[in-house]
């Protein structure tokens, strides 16, 4: 049996020999495009299995049938079925007694992992969150399984990465290739998949990260093709050719498209408050969230699991506007009472078949309106779609190269970037968040992308102060203070109570030079009262302090509430740090040292 670390140890030797026999793996870029290549072939296979896994469990479970998608079903073959999903918020209740017995932390995902970490993910992680997700869709949640795609990728790439012991930007750069290649098997789409690890993983668009995240992509789609992945292209044809008229009303869509995406992820949060406020144990909210969706899918099923074939239906199909409207208020619902009860998931899919649904709505509400516009319900659902799951995932080059590798229409693809960038501008000067995103903030994270700020969270006060703080009772007169700390022996000196509680900084000079009586305490000359600062402070924070005090030098409590001094710290010290881990930052993101 290996033991924990004969793996890393197997790892690090291939390395050297790969090292020792190819020279030309000495070059660090080949050996990440290599590396990248694998990890993208991995991510398809895995993308692959939990496909056909969750596809098993929908022909067990609803009777699909070979080749179809649950939620094309006209109807659910018996009204027993609409307690799977029940049944399946009862085992994911199961695994989450499960985590909390042996005290499992909250898991990290690529975006998270990227941003604070490094790119360092645990693969302990990994299979639970795609477990979570396979038991959510294959008993028909409505969540759709590309967080888990994205996760299994990812998770392997930084198991990879780190056992061959590359460095950390090579880590979060293996990471996003990770997630790209898995969306790009999943919609045999490597341009989609690559913008995907660009814009919402890595979070930067640079000529170093072009090659490996390119071949993670194209290695993944081309392996999800030979294991036959169906693929996602939407078959558009005789679609009108657009006028400068009509992109006014595409912005137009593109802008409800985004305020429908951040009314869509306050309404998860609200249902998620709701949940909490009813002080039913987590494990028990997902059967509770099952029973409510199961009900919702005996109306139609378009509402159960991901939608992809609900998504092609309604390309297919021309229904009327009051149908639309209707399966866009019970999916909306379904999806945020799946994701709001607990169940695992993301809204990646379920913001392009709500996007479509708001698309159709908008061509038939115009139709009405301005019949002399002449919109294409199939080209406005293309734009809806893309528009609102721009406001949702993120990232509008992604979305608008999905548009494109899925209609193959280029010049449908000029409206919907123009569509996108109005719903991206709208959620990021408004709202300022992604789905993923705004739920770290629901937890108290502060992240709003995959920018490495990790470093700077490491670069504390603590580490930064100087401990050999001078301090001296605040209610000494003046005259003794300045006896007991002549002027030229500092420049600043710490007031404090009794107890080293913090009461002011002062300002030696200033206390030598000034005229008035010298039996006034200390105490009435201390400045910047109000403002300290605490060990746990990350730069940025601690910077910002500075500003606003106005002050040169600020002295670091232990806490705000006892404010028991500890230390000092200069702003000209913490600016030279802060660009000293800027620049080895840098450094490291474009390859050189």
């Amino acid at each position: 049996m290996l033991s924990r670390n004969e793996p890393q140890v197997y790892a690090r030797r291939l390395r050297a020999v790969l090292l020792r026999s190819i020279p030309l793996l000495e070059a660090r870029g080949i050996v990440i495009v290599i590396l990248a290549g694998a990890v993208g072939l991995m991510s398809a296979v895995l993308v692959t299995g939990m496909s056909e896994v969750v596809q098993g469990l929908h022909l067990l479970l609803f009777g699909v049938q070979p080749g179809g998608r649950l939620s094309a079903m006209f109807s659910l073959a018996s009204p027993v079925q609409a307690l799977i999903p029940m049944i399946g918020g009862i085992l994911l209740g199961l695994t989450v007694i499960w985590l909390r017995r042996w005290k499992f932390r909250t898991p990290v995902d690529p975006i998270e992992a990227n941003a604070l970490y490094g790119g360092r993910m645990s693969l302990t992680d990994t299979f639970i969150i795609a477990g979570q997700t396979m038991i959510s869709s294959g008993f028909g949640a409505s969540v759709g399984l590309e967080a888990g795609y994205t996760q299994v990728g990812s998770g392997l790439a930084s198991r990879l990465a780190r056992a061959f012991r590359l460095r950390r930007n090579d880590v979060r750069i293996l990471v996003g290739c990770g997630a790209a290649g898995a969306i790009a098997a999943a919609f045999d789409a490597p341009l989609t998949g690559a913008f995907y690890g660009f814009e919402l993983i890595i979070g930067i668009y640079s000529v170093a990260n072009v090659a490996p995240v390119m071949a993670a992509a194209i290695c993944a789609s081309l392996t999800a093709a030979v294991f036959g992945v169906v693929p996602f292209p939407l078959e558009l044809s005789g679609l009108p050719t657009l006028t400068a008229s009509q992109y006014l009303p595409f912005l137009l869509l593109g802008l409800l498209g985004g305020a429908a995406s951040i009314a869509i992820m306050h309404l998860v949060s609200l249902i998620e408050r709701g949940f909490a406020r009813l002080s039913i144990d987590a494990s028990l909210r997902p059967a509770i969230g099952g029973v409510i969706v199961g009900m919702l899918g005996l109306v139609t099923p378009q509402v159960l699991a991901s939608g992809h074939g609900a998504l092609h239906r309604e390309f297919a199909m021309n229904y009327g506007l009051t149908v639309v409207a209707s399966v866009f208020v019970l999916k909306l619902a379904a999806s945020a009472i799946s994701l709001g009860s607990g169940f695992r998931g993301g809204l990646f899919f379920a913001s392009l078949f709500l996007g479509a649904l708001l698309g159709k709505m908008f061509a038939g509400a115009m139709a009405l309106i301005s019949p002399a516009t002449g919109i294409d319900p199939a080209v406005a659902a293309v734009v809806g779609m893309t528009s609102l799951a721009v406001g949702v995932v993120g990232g509008p080059l992604t979305m608008t190269f999905l548009a494109l590798e899925s209609t193959r229409d280029l010049t449908l693809t000029g409206v919907v970037l123009a569509a996108s960038i109005m719903a991206a501008v709208l959620v990021r000067e408004t709202f300022g968040y992604s789905f993923s995103t705004w739920r770290f903030h629901l937890r108290g994270e502060t992240i709003r992308s995959a920018h490495d700020v990790g470093w700077m969270r490491n670069l504390t006060v603590g580490s930064m102060m100087r401990k050999d703080v001078r301090t001296i009772d605040a209610s000494k007169t003046l005259a003794a203070f300045r006896k007991e700390v002549p002027l030229g022996s500092a420049q600043r000196v710490i007031a404090v109570d009794s107890r080293q509680h913090y009461l002011g900084v002062l300002i030696v000079a200033e206390l030598h030079s000034d005229l008035s009586d010298g039996e006034m305490p200390v105490l009435s000359f201390a400045r910047f009262k109000d403002a300290v600062l605490v060990p746990s402070m990350n730069v940025q924070s601690a910077a910002e302090t500075f500003q606003r005090a106005g002050a040169e030098e600020l002295a670091v409590v232990e806490d705000f509430t006892d404010r028991v001094v500890v230390g000092l710290l200069t702003e000209g010290h913490l600016m030279r740090r802060y660009a000293e881990e800027l620049d080895k930052a840098r450094r490291d993101l474009s390859g050189e040292g």
